[in-house]
């Protein structure tokens, strides 16, 4: 499991940050968090195909969160993409780009399934595979929109094998059925238990998503114990009137959240292009939570597992 933020500006593109898109990359196939203006482009540049993204996620219909959207449909019909796509959005979105000559539905080369997020919905699981699923929440920004949580399903328990065969287990389908939680019969004559052989499964890994937000409720529960939280942090505490004047948060308010929400490590993102140097912002955050640093754009950021976990 690894993000790779796309981009980490806010509102317009600087010369050196690009328009919001994170990637989620896990075995093979990406989730796309967010699509500004440029996303295919950034996309390339860290040599992430198109043709692997499953799902494409919109927090708001402001234009810098979505307006790379466009593009991005159109090249993937021009590679004649033919898997399907999944678009999380709030509802409009669909009626927008069905307004759009050569990436309408009937248009496309591919199959569009579009999940509609509705005003007013306080959290949803909006996306479901067999190794996670993604849950949307409401946040508190000028118009309607969610943050995301990208949860790993508990991974089953696996057997100690060299502890097994020292208690006499060596036909195969002991093992299936200690791994199916029933106790067999091991060649030494004594019962071997699951609980003696059975090692439990590594703690599920989360990814929280926040952005365009003033701290609220419903990022905390996002970030909740999240193994990476990637919050907002348009403005400093200088300009904290402003951060809620237009419904954005600051690094120290981000920070603020993490600590709540306890999670693991912070990473800054949705900057305003006042700030061509992020230090300050990085320090206001680890005031109040040290495990915090600036997204840098194109980096890998890997969800580690914890450290009990083998």
């Amino acid at each position: 499991m690894i993000v790779v933020p796309l981009g980490t500006s806010s509102a317009a593109p600087t010369l050196t940050r690009h328009l919001s898109a994170t990637a989620f990359v896990n075995q093979g196939y990406i989730l796309l968090f967010d699509c500004g203006e440029g996303t295919q482009l950034r996309l390339q540049q860290c040599r992430l195909k198109h043709s692997r993204i499953e799902a494409i996620f919109i927090t708001h219909l402001h234009g810098d969160h979505y307006f790379g959207l466009m593009g991005l449909l159109s090249s993937m019909a021009l590679a004649r993409r033919t898997a399907r796509l999944v678009i999380v959005a709030p509802e409009a979105l669909s009626r927008l780009v069905h307004l759009l000559p050569g990436i309408r539905e009937e248009e496309l080369p591919f199959p569009v399934e579009y999940v509609p997020l509705r005003e007013g919905m306080a959290k949803a699981v909006v996306y479901d595979r067999p190794d996670l699923y993604v849950e949307a929440r409401a946040v508190d920004h000028r118009v309607f929109s969610v943050g995301y949580r990208v949860q790993e399903k508990p991974r089953p328990p696996r057997i100690d094998a060299a502890r097994a065969r020292m208690l006499g287990v060596t036909d195969y389908t002991d093992f299936v059925a200690l791994k199916r939680g029933q106790a067999v019969q091991g060649s030494h004559a004594q019962m071997v238990t699951p609980e003696e052989v059975l090692i439990p499964g590594s703690a599920p890994r989360a990814f929280a998503y926040v952005v365009d937000t003033r701290p609220c409720e419903g990022a905390v529960q996002l970030a909740r114990n999240a193994t990476l939280l990637m919050h907002e942090a348009t403005f400093s505490e200088a300009l904290r009137k402003r951060a809620h004047d237009t419904a954005h948060s600051t690094a120290r308010q981000a920070a603020m959240v993490a600590k709540r929400a306890g999670a693991r490590r912070l990473l800054l993102c949705h900057f305003s292009s006042r700030y061509r140097e992020l230090d300050t912002l990085v320090a206001e955050a680890r005031a109040v939570f040290e495990p915090a640093e600036a997204a840098e754009e194109l980096r890998s950021y890997p969800l580690e597992p914890y450290a009990d976990e083998s």
